[in-house]
């Protein structure tokens, strides 16, 4: 059995290699999804994934979402009078929910399979009104680092002007607010704003939210009682 004690991440793991085809453990009662034994997400998330889709659909048009998971933040961007969703997906259990997904929903659904790294540089430069990135980690050594791989190489690029970036890294966030910060506005304000402003952001065009939340005890990624939203707007 998993303790808090434990991290999520061992020393050098690395599940990249085999998490396309690794099951996608969604528990039965839909609350849970687990893939080779991580904690991908959790439906105590709602509030917050409803957070994050509400600033990445602000502005209509065309959304680019980053990571399906269970659909969470999807399902409330589909409730805005957006025109396209773009989604991309690896996990092949993961993908198959998100085709069965599309189907019911209002506005037009792109599903595009793969790896971020793999799919994301062959979509056009200022092409979408909104991002969310939410993927999970799949190395110890990106465990903190990979939402700014993503957004130094390609969310500046894949932005219209006036479109809006946001996105998380729970994973990350928790961790450095059981291990580092007792102050979230801090942790964000000192981890990734720096990030942010190396992918050609200005620093006036980043601002954040924060909500009350209360993660259940046996969470393994994430304790902290609050939960911190951005908003990253390209000039």
């Amino acid at each position: 059995m998993t303790t808090a004690a434990q991290p999520i991440f061992s020393k050098g793991e690395d599940c990249k290699a085999s998490w396309h085809d690794a099951g996608a453990g969604y528990n039965e009662a839909d609350t849970h999804l687990e893939i080779m034994g991580k904690p991908v997400m959790e439906r105590w998330e709602t509030p917050y994934m409803h957070s994050l889709a509400t600033v990445a659909a602000s502005k209509g048009g065309r959304v680019l979402e980053i990571g399906f998971g269970m659909a969470i933040a999807a399902t409330k961007l589909e409730s805005f009078p957006i025109e396209e969703h773009w989604i991309v997906e690896c996990n092949d259990g993961v993908f198959a929910r998100l085709e069965n997904w599309a189907k019911a929903q209002p506005h037009k659904v792109v599903p595009l399979k793969g790896l971020w790294e793999e799919v994301v540089p062959t979509l056009p430069d200022n092409h979408f009104d909104g991002i969310l990135y939410d993927t999970y980690p799949l190395s110890e050594d990106t465990w903190h680092t990979h939402q700014f791989d993503f957004i130094k190489g390609h969310a500046h690029r894949l932005l219209k002007p006036g479109g809006i970036l946001t996105y998380c890294n729970l994973t990350s966030w928790g961790e450095l607010l059981k291990t580092k910060y007792d102050n979230i506005e801090k942790m964000f304000e000192e981890s990734q704003v720096p990030h942010l402003l190396q992918a050609g952001f200005k620093k006036e065009k980043i601002s954040t939210t924060t909500m009350d939340i209360v993660p259940p005890s046996e969470c393994k990624y994430y304790s902290f009682r609050k939960m911190i939203t951005p908003t990253i707007v390209k000039e």
